[in-house]
């Protein structure tokens, strides 16, 4: 009984793993993701520089929004250095305590996200449903206030997950099925009762992600009704495009989130590699794609940001 309580302990090292059955074509597969994390890293930043540097964005809406673009480079740097470091150099190993720090992060800047798209749903209710208050309801003290309140919540719902991994045993395989450290994955692994794991798991997805889910839809049900009751068609659609750009920041959230899920449930019949793809895509598109559609699909966003890379030009 000695054996197993010694792999509880730091001295673990679990295997991670890239494209099963595709090893030969790591540094070729490397080539995509590489660009996938440029785009992902230097969106982010440049919207990011953007907002801090340019005094006409400094309005909640565009708050919100640097609060995504730092959770999305939070998402990117915590998979980078292992995703790359396989498809690299062939580097599996990571031991527990890293492993534990990196999942750690992953599900708190997945969670934050969440909560940022919903925080963002309620800035857009309360824009068209009453312009006039908008100002005074969403002051700078309150956005900070949600802001400590996102990584709060956060912080508080994962470190039951991490504490609760550290109790358990891991005397079977030591492989794990992603290129990162994944709850479910590594909880998988463990040889002793993982009941109250998965139970907590659950309730923190559905506490998290569900809840803000739910509460996203409620959002858009009435800013629809409030959209609707708009007598000028004009101002219909003027009111409705404000929110393109963040319903397309929760699709690109959800949908892979519901994809990754669905293969897990029912996928398991399907070639190991196309597991490993979504669940990378899972965490790769959110970043990727935010800066894109509010780039091409916010006017004020897409012009500061030109400005920012004609000033740097200009000074190079």
């Amino acid at each position: 009984m000695a054996t197993p309580q010694n792999t509880t302990t730091s001295s673990v090292i679990f295997l991670l793993t890239g494209m099963p059955g595709l090893e030969a074509f790591h540094t070729w597969i490397s080539i995509p993701f590489c660009f996938l994390y440029a785009t992902a890293l230097s969106g982010n930043s440049l919207i990011l520089f953007a907002i801090v540097t340019q005094p006409s964005l400094h309005e909640p809406m565009y708050y919100f929004l640097s609060m995504l673009s730092s959770t999305d480079l939070g998402l990117s740097i915590s998979t980078l250095a292992t995703m790359l470091g396989i498809f690299w150099f062939n580097a599996r190993e990571i031991n527990f305590n890293a492993c534990l720090s990196q999942m750690f992060f992953i599900q708190l800047f997945t969670v934050m996200e969440s909560s940022v798209l919903l925080a963002m749903a309620f800035d857009r209710y309360v824009a068209i449903s009453n312009p006039l208050r908008y100002a005074s309801v969403l002051t700078d003290l309150k956005i900070v206030v949600i802001g400590v309140a996102i990584v709060t919540r956060g912080t508080l719902i994962q470190t039951p997950l991490a504490v609760l991994l550290k109790r358990l045993s891991y005397c079977s395989s030591h492989v794990l099925h992603h290129s990162y450290c994944f709850h479910p994955d590594v909880m998988k692994l463990s040889c002793t009762d993982t009941r109250i794991n998965s139970a907590v798991g659950l309730t923190a997805l559905i506490s998290t992600a569900g809840v803000d889910s739910v509460f996203i839809l409620l959002s858009y049900v009435l800013i629809i009704r409030t959209v609707l009751s708009i007598a000028s068609p004009e101002e219909r659609k003027k009111a409705f495009s404000t929110c393109i750009s963040h319903i397309g920041a929760v699709a690109v959230f959800y949908i892979p989130l519901l994809s990754l899920s669905f293969v897990h449930r029912f996928g398991k019949g399907a070639p190991l590699y196309v597991h490993t793809l979504i669940a990378n895509a899972y965490l790769l598109i959110p970043p990727v794609m935010n800066p894109i559609i509010y780039s091409v699909k916010t006017k004020q966003i897409r012009k500061a940001v030109l400005k920012v890379l004609r000033s740097s030009m200009a000074k190079s």
